[in-house]
């Protein structure tokens, strides 16, 4: 992985981590994520409008990688809201960003990627620390807790939406392999924007959307350059990238998530989550030189 591509992704793992914050501290977090999208997408677009060139149209298979791509992520921020409405963030988030277990799969047998020992291994350590994040204690007992875990509605949410993102990152991988990263990012935007409004017709939802703007409306102005940055940063450098590699090292953010949760919101056994924080950001590493 070059280094430019390994920087984009470090920071894209960084803005990832914030806007998971500012979800967590919203009060309606689906309501807040289409709002979020929505102050994103008018960045955006003003972005496009600036830059003043011509777009290149897209051919059939790029909008089916958008469309399926974005029906995957829109689910995924879905179930994440419902996660973060019940679990400490600190616990859920890790959960959410499982797609790492699964992504090099993907990679191996639908486009042939290979992986090296160090790599392998630098993924084998990110993961030991999403496992172990969810530990309140060093003891046999403890170890088999997380799968007692698997009761509550939190942490299955957090499990399926990192299931369903390891499906929308290889439509990402496909997509800006054939398009420009900016361009696809914007259309999976759209996409996500469109499923995420039809959600919201729903009668759960009356008089809420209006309610959250008038209590966060800072915090839904500050997220759109927040996932903006994430999104553009993660697709210009997995496109310089192995999508098997890419996806792990983006969990550097399971360990700036840990510090937020602790610093912001309180969140406790802050010492052993921040141990297995440090455990990602030495396989990020590892897999970096592999």
């Amino acid at each position: 992985m070059s280094n430019l591509a390994f920087t984009l992704i470090l920071l894209s793992s960084v803005m990832h981590a914030i806007w998971n914050l500012l979800v967590k501290k919203s009060r309606q977090k689906t309501v807040f994520i289409w709002w979020m999208f929505v102050s994103s997408g008018l960045m955006f677009s003003l972005l496009l409008l600036l830059i003043r060139q011509p777009v290149p149209f897209p051919d059939y298979n790029v909008f089916l990688m958008a469309l399926g791509g974005g029906g995957c992520f829109a689910l995924y921020h879905l179930l994440t809201g419902r996660a973060y409405s019940s679990g400490d963030i600190s616990l859920t988030y890790p959960l959410c960003q499982t797609s790492m277990l699964y992504v090099p799969l993907w990679g191996m047998m639908l486009i042939n990627e290979r992986l090296s020992l160090i790599g392998g291994s630098g993924i084998a350590l990110v993961a030991l620390g999403a496992y172990s994040v969810q530990l309140q204690k060093f003891t046999l007992d403890e170890l088999l807790r997380p799968f007692r875990n698997l009761g509550e509605p939190a942490v299955r949410a957090a499990l399926a939406a990192g299931f369903v993102y390891s499906f929308g990152v290889m439509f990402d991988k496909a997509g800006v392999q054939r398009y420009s990263p900016l361009y696809f990012t914007w259309l999976m935007v759209f996409v996500m924007f469109v499923l995420m409004s039809l959600n919201l017709f729903r009668s759960r939802y009356n008089g809420k959307v209006i309610a959250e703007w008038r209590l966060n409306w800072k915090l839904i102005l500050m997220s759109g350059p927040v996932l903006m940055a994430s999104f553009l940063a993660f697709r210009y450098g997995l496109k310089m990238s192995p999508v098997s590699y890419a996806v792990p090292v983006r969990q550097v953010s399971i360990m700036a998530g840990v510090l937020l949760g602790m610093i912001f919101l309180g969140e406790s056994y802050g010492r052993i989550r921040f141990a297995s924080a440090l455990l990602i950001l030495a396989g990020a590493f590892l897999i970096k030189f592999g």
